[in-house]
């Protein structure tokens, strides 16, 4: 369990959130390169790679693949080459974006294997990535479109495809599929997301193009070409400190190399929006892929009102953002986010069951929250559900707590981050 007392509180709101940060690498982003680089035609060396127990999974899965890797100075090297048949199961842990992008990887090359998950990640809908593979000639059998899914060697055929979901896994699942599949594969989004995948592949020697709202994509014709790849710092990490230095008077907090994709920037855009100080400095290429350093500081919040064509680009940062509109003066209001309920949680619940617990004014919908403010927020015993975002979150608005905090599961946050508690200690001044 996880306490912020009283007294450490009081402690802390006479103290400011300031300093520098460095980020574990992005979590989307690793994960798409070691699986690349397994279609690789040789060594790949991936630094910055998210330390998070979701893409130790993928390494782990990839292993049992037959792709070896290893850890050393400067990086994790992958050596790409042949897929094999996994001797037993292939446990993807709490990954979603490990079963939903892997399945798509080992159905395109053919390889007959069984994806199973923690007891979360069992409850995920995989139907949404079944349904296209199977259309493409995959044959995958499931238990009732949820985990396990068991893949038998089947050749497949390009599709033409329409996310009836805004989902960059499924997308990506389809696209990985297709790079073994005969003839092209055409994947057309209503909103866009992540664009990870595209990214990588194209500069990895792949053939796709991006059209407006449709990817287009040729099968390989020879392996991917190998890569030496410095991750970008993971924004959705990065948005728990720039919120804490957001939301404490005085502070102000400079985050180094963040990823700046534009489909994973919503969250820094929204919190300039709400008033907070924020200012993208230095920019850098790493791979393709936008980065830059950004400093965030503490001004008056004002509400904010986000719906269904935003919500992609902040999926992961809608708990924390909940916490800032706490303390926003006016009336928040977050719709078209249904896709919350079915993450490692139900992450509306999860946010407004625990926000009622400290006292914030919080009208749960189906599909997102209205918040009040600014109300002052109250000590709580907080439930996790074993959810590392709303760990995170929660850890943030015990800070401004009068009262004791109390965390049931602080331990979930090593899924995407472990580093977080020691991360907030260096920054607390």
């Amino acid at each position: 369990m996880c306490w912020v007392r009283k007294s450490e509180t009081q402690k802390f709101l006479k103290m400011r959130i300031r300093g520098e940060l460095t980020f574990p690498g992005d979590k989307s982003i690793s994960h798409r390169a070691l699986m690349l680089a397994a279609l690789s035609d040789g060594r790949c060396t991936v630094r910055n790679l998210s330390t998070g127990a979701d893409v130790e999974s993928t390494r782990q899965c990839l292993l049992r693949c037959g792709i070896e890797s290893e850890s050393k100075s400067g990086g994790v090297v992958i050596r790409g080459g042949t897929l094999g048949i996994p001797e037993s199961d292939l446990q993807c842990g709490n990954s979603g974006t490990t079963a939903r992008l892997l399945t798509g990887l080992l159905a395109g090359e053919g390889i007959p294997s069984t994806l199973t998950g923690d007891s979360s990640l069992s409850k995920r809908p995989m139907k949404r990535i079944i349904d296209p593979l199977n259309s493409m000639g995959s044959s995958i059998q499931s238990k009732d479109g949820h985990l396990p899914m068991s893949l038998e060697s089947r050749s497949l055929t390009g599709i033409d495809y329409s996310l009836p979901v805004a989902s960059a896994q499924v997308k990506s699942a389809v696209l990985l599929a297709g790079l073994n599949a005969k003839g092209k594969t055409t994947v057309r989004e209503q909103v866009r997301t992540r664009d990870h995948t595209e990214i990588m592949l194209r500069n990895l020697g792949a053939d796709i193009t991006v059209s407006g709202s449709r990817v287009n994509l040729s099968p390989l014709t020879s392996p991917l070409q190998s890569f030496d790849l410095t991750v970008p710092a993971d924004p959705s990490t990065a948005a728990f400190f720039a919120a804490a230095a957001a939301l404490v008077p005085g502070s102000e907090i400079t985050l180094r190399k963040t990823l700046k994709n534009p489909t994973r920037t919503g969250f820094f855009d929204a919190l300039e929006r709400m008033g907070a100080g924020v200012k993208w400095l230095e920019e850098y290429d790493e791979g393709g892929e936008r980065t830059g350093d950004l400093r965030v500081w503490c001004r008056p919040l004002q509400p904010v009102s986000l719906s269904r064509p935003d919500i992609p680009g902040i999926i992961d940062e809608i708990p924390v953002l909940a916490i800032l509109a706490t303390q926003a003066e006016g009336t928040t209001e977050v719709r078209g986010a249904g896709e919350l309920r079915l993450k490692e949680s139900d992450r509306i619940a999860a946010i407004c069951s625990n926000l009622l617990r400290m006292g914030a004014d919080v009208t749960e919908l189906d599909d997102g929250f209205v918040i009040e403010g600014p109300t002052p927020l109250e000590g709580a015993e907080i439930t996790t559900y074993g959810d590392h975002r709303v760990a995170m979150t929660f850890t943030i608005a015990g800070l401004l707590a009068d009262e004791g905090t109390r965390l049931d599961d602080d331990r979930c946050v090593a899924v995407s981050c472990p580093e977080f508690s020691n991360l907030l200690g260096k920054v607390i001044a």
